[in-house]
């Protein structure tokens, strides 16, 4: 099979905001305890974060990580989690019917993003909570001093304001399955209250309205019409959510579920620009695509779960190379639609649902879907170009007209571009011929290939190198065209230099 894709400098999509690939941290399963945080573990420095877990985010560069939730969220109170460690609440946790112990709470995880060189994306409590929780905790939180709220932080060692920039009005407020659940209205209501309030404690804060749980919703997108028409004037993004999975084992469908994240991005695009034009706004609405990622594989195991444990293993998907081949095209989608999405959060971190695994007491390791990730973060920064493709398709039994080759063009800067592209084909290689007109004077720097010839292939502790990126792929440049060979069933980047 042969693709071709066309590249030129001028013709671009926009620039990508580092956040796009930000991540999330949520009292679910072993993400916190045993995950980030296990005191007693050979790595653990004096504050209890595993240093093994710090170095693999360190690596993955991560900008922005989302906290603490997630539908734990909803039943939260921050209280439970500052001052003295023997005073903090043990409470059940609804949302996942667990113990939390609170023995990490704000503070703490304000230390941990420091040590992972990351920003905070603090969440409130929309749920069981309200405006007042929410004014308090960034008072707590960003205010300098001289106040109640402000000079308890300090009197927690915290001399320093946090200065938290992003937060998330709530979680998932449209789902049943969340504490608190509202109709659009009553939380388009309370999120403009709130937002209100929070921006007068701190004007320098932007905030994110939370849109549909996922496009599959009843409600969807009237949810974001409805909430946005609330809303507009006090946030500055729209959430989206979505997992993808493969319960059927139907290989070429689940390769092609970036064609409905293009699908989901587009609509709220589309809604949030028809309320902007409704209220003769100037102002434009960016989205915060705060939850994405491949979950599947544990659903079964977490209904075996006895309920009321301390971070019992929940949500732990062991990952399959064609999982990290999703991944990668939903990396592609994000970075396709960068002009509006600006910030994106893969849920989540460590253990549940994550790149990075642990086990308690023993070693870290790096899941299938750690390396796209890896990849997309170091080298898809700068300028997101529009290329023009030409690709063979095939139809699955959801979508229609799947190109093979899924793909898309980064300008790092004036001396370097990267490609990104995956080749669908279960068993046939993909020749790219890449036309780089618009870049003279270019060299092959690297062509990375993520391939394995069984697409379920995974990482575990016992072979934790068993799908790992090679450094073989065959691209070869004669001119201003670029000759690639994309393996069947893998994941490429190939990066460009000037010479």
């Amino acid at each position: 099979m042969k693709a071709k894709m066309i590249l030129e400098k001028d013709f671009q999509v926009g620039e990508v905001d580092k956040r796009i690939f930000g991540s999330f941290i949520e009292h679910l399963g072993r993400a916190v305890y045993g995950g980030i945080y296990e005191p007693g573990h050979p790595t653990a420095d004096e504050d209890g974060f595993r240093q093994d877990v710090l170095e693999l985010v360190k690596e993955l560069q991560v900008p922005i990580v989302r906290y603490p939730g997630g539908n734990f969220l909803s039943g939260y109170n921050w209280e439970d989690g500052i001052g003295p460690r023997e005073e903090r609440p043990r409470r059940l946790e609804l949302a996942w019917r667990t113990i939390e112990t609170n023995e990490v709470g704000v503070n703490e995880f304000m230390d941990w993003t420091k040590k992972a060189n990351a920003e905070a994306m603090m969440a409130v409590n929309l749920g069981t909570r309200g405006i007042d929780a929410a004014r308090t905790l960034v008072e707590y939180c960003n205010h300098p001093s001289g106040t109640y709220w402000s000079d308890l932080r300090r009197s927690h060692g915290y001399e320093e304001p946090h200065k938290i920039k992003v937060w998330c009005l709530g979680n998932e407020m449209d789902g049943p399955w969340q504490i608190g659940h509202k109709t659009a209205h009553e939380y388009g209501r309370i999120a403009l209250e709130t937002a209100k309030v929070m921006k007068w404690v701190d004007p320098t804060i932007e905030l994110v309205a939370c849109g549909s749980s996922n496009s599959g919703m009843r409600t969807f997108p009237e949810w974001e019409a409805t909430v946005l028409e609330h809303t507009y004037d006090y946030v500055d993004y729209i959430s989206l959510h979505t997992y993808y999975g493969n319960p059927d084992n139907d290989t070429p469908n689940f390769l092609a579920s970036s064609l409905d994240m293009d699908q989901f991005i587009k609509t709220v695009i589309a809604t949030a620009d028809y309320v902007k034009a409704k209220k003769r706004s100037n102002k434009t609405i960016n989205l915060s695509f705060d939850e994405w990622n491949v979950w599947f594989h544990s659903h079964a195991q977490d209904r075996e779960l006895e309920p009321w444990q301390v971070a019992p293993p929940q949500l732990e998907d062991v990952y399959t190379h064609e999982d990290a081949l999703v991944v990668g095209t939903l990396l592609i989608s994000l970075l396709k639609h960068c002009h509006r999405v600006k910030i994106a959060c893969q849920a989540q971190l460590v253990n549940v649902i994550a790149p990075i695994m642990t086990e308690n007491m023993g070693p870290a390791w790096k899941q299938t879907i750690y390396y796209p990730y890896l990849h997309a973060s170091q080298f898809g920064r700068g300028t997101v170009l529009q290329p023009l493709i030409q690709s063979p398709k095939y139809d699955s039994k959801r979508f229609s007209d799947v190109p093979y080759l899924e793909a898309i063009a980064v300008k790092n800067d004036e001396d370097h571009v990267t490609i990104f592209a995956v080749n669908r084909s279960l068993d046939k290689q993909l020749e790219l011929e890449t036309d780089l007109r618009g870049f003279s004077d270019f060299v092959l720097l690297e062509h990375i290939v993520l391939e394995h010839t069984d697409c379920k292939a995974t990482n575990t502790k016992e072979h934790p190198n068993n799908v790992v990126p090679h450094h073989n792929g065959k691209t070869a440049i004669v001119g201003n065209i670029a000759r690639s060979i994309l393996p069947a069933l893998s994941w490429n980047v190939i990066r460009l230099k000037r010479k």
